[in-house]
């Protein structure tokens, strides 16, 4: 075990110590043993494992680590363990509000089991998120991929070399958290049909989405278990302005109700429709999906399907740090519940009896 130096008067703690690097960058452990006077291996016995050393010197060091406000690289740390305590999330979109809840409950998560949340997006590319992945598992301990554009193939590729977790897809061999759209677009198109409605539009997200296909099945089954018409509309994109831009084609199907991909779209459709005269919901109903922050800022506020976001980005990462620690199942699918929201901007039809 190796105590402070006490030969030659550089080595004294209370002489030595001056700021970090004269403000060049982060101390290292060099610039800590100078100050404490003591070798750099004890500093980083002190550090990197407290109780190699005896509580004098730790506390030596420790104090000298605090004054030159030294910060731990984990890319170093990762050096003779492998590990750096990072994970990457990539979201298909980091505007779109509806990733706020799984960006934050992900990063509650890691937080609590001391890891750091990498973020990047696709900008709904699967090439970008492709690339966006590759750089992160150089660096990353694993990674969460959120409404993944990529095919199956390369996913599965990429988690040859290290844990990888989807959300809002499903992807056989890998461990999966999806919201169950069933209960939600049952309660809505039920809802619908209640109030008068004979047939209602189903505005679509992107070509590339596995949930939008999921949600176009939902909308199908349950309207023939209601029997409501249902008929698809393609959109632009998955935006407040793709849902103005859908607007009439939403009109040319005659259809008197609408649920669209997300809240987004349904925004931007119901100022268009309001913007042209239209009266929601006696002339038409909208309905979105996901709830995102915002939905009930409208007028009127929007209905939605409810999607439990902050408990998919939890239970992801919480999966994701599990497999880190060679702890629960490498594939499987983890579905949790969404649920009718109703708001103001669907109801009875005018007119309707």
């Amino acid at each position: 075990m190796t105590e402070p130096k006490t030969h030659g008067p550089a080595a004294t703690p209370h002489t030595a110590r001056k700021p970090a690097r004269d403000g060049k960058g982060n101390a290292t452990i060099y610039d800590i043993a100078k100050v404490a006077g003591v070798n750099p291996s004890t500093v980083s016995r002190a550090l990197s494992k407290p109780g190699r050393v005896s509580a004098k010197t730790q506390k030596l060091i420790e104090d000298a680590a605090a004054e030159l406000n030294y910060q731990v690289n984990p890319f170093a740390r990762a050096l003779p363990t492998g590990r750096t305590n990072t994970f990457g999330l990539i979201v298909a979109d980091i505007t779109n509000p509806t990733f706020f809840d799984i960006i934050r409950g992900a990063q509650t998560t890691g937080t609590l089991r001391d890891y750091t949340l990498v973020l990047a997006e696709s900008a709904e590319s699967a090439a970008t998120e492709l690339t966006a992945a590759r750089r992160m598992m150089t660096t990353a301990d694993g990674l969460i991929l959120a409404s993944p554009r990529m095919d199956d193939d390369d996913i599965r590729a990429l988690a040859r070399d290290k844990p990888v977790v989807v959300i809002n897809r499903e992807v056989e061999g890998m461990p999966c958290v999806i919201p169950d759209v069933r209960k939600g677009i049952g309660e809505a198109v039920r809802s619908l049909a209640a109030n008068g409605h004979k047939k209602m539009a189903f505005v679509a997200g992107p070509a590339r989405s596995w949930m939008s296909a999921r949600r176009w099945e939902g909308v199908q089954a349950a309207c023939e278990w209601s029997r409501l018409e249902a008929v698809r509309v393609e959109s632009t994109k998955p935006t407040v302005d793709g849902g103005r831009q859908v607007a009439r084609d939403v009109l040319a199907t005659n259809a008197t109700a609408v649920l669209t991909y997300n809240d987004l779209l349904a925004i931007g459709l119901m100022q268009e429709l309001q913007a042209g005269g239209m009266a929601v919901p006696d002339q038409i109903s909208i309905v979105g999906f996901d709830d995102i922050f915002g939905a009930d800022f409208t007028t009127p506020p929007l209905t939605t399907v409810r999607s439990p976001l902050g408990e998919c980005g939890a239970g992801a990462a919480t999966w994701l740090l599990d497999l880190l620690q060679g702890k629960g199942e490498p594939d499987g699918t983890l579905r949790v519940e969404t649920e009718l929201v109703l708001r103001g901007s669907s109801g009875r039809l005018l007119g309707s009896t």
